[in-house]
């Protein structure tokens, strides 16, 4: 039985950082269920210790977390890994201040508003 095209090429590898654990296993779940390689980790710190082993193809943050934020991590993600895409997602109104402070620095993120439902995400990764 011939290999298909499909079983050979790299599923696209996603890096989930939520300090709610929760949120952070179930949209691995999700992304791994439809097609990804995703790995869930519950910091900011954590993500930036993930990108050598893991070497994802984007991150996807809650912008604010305890420690390192979102914004923090995709900074440090996009000097490792500048083809590494970032998706932001936050429930907090002081996630516009951090924003707007990385985008006078010359960082631009997209950013999603929790809760995230499942059908936006995926939408917005197969772009």
């Amino acid at each position: 039985m011939p290999e298909s095209a499909s079983v050979n090429k790299p599923k696209p590898r996603v890096l989930v950082a939520d300090d709610e654990q929760v949120i952070a296993n179930t949209l691995a779940i999700i992304l791994n269920q439809a097609g990804f390689e995703a790995r869930a980790v519950y910091s900011g710190e954590k993500a930036i210790e993930a990108l050598e082993s893991f070497s994802p193809d984007m991150l996807i943050s809650d912008v604010i977390m305890t420690g390192m934020t979102g914004i923090e991590a995709a900074i440090a993600t996009r000097k490792k890994l500048p083809n590494c895409k970032i998706l932001l997602f936050s429930g907090q109104a002081a996630t516009a201040d951090l924003l707007e402070k990385a985008r006078t620095e010359g960082h631009e993120f997209e950013i999603l508003a929790k809760p995230v439902h499942p059908t936006d995400l995926l939408a917005k990764l197969r772009r």
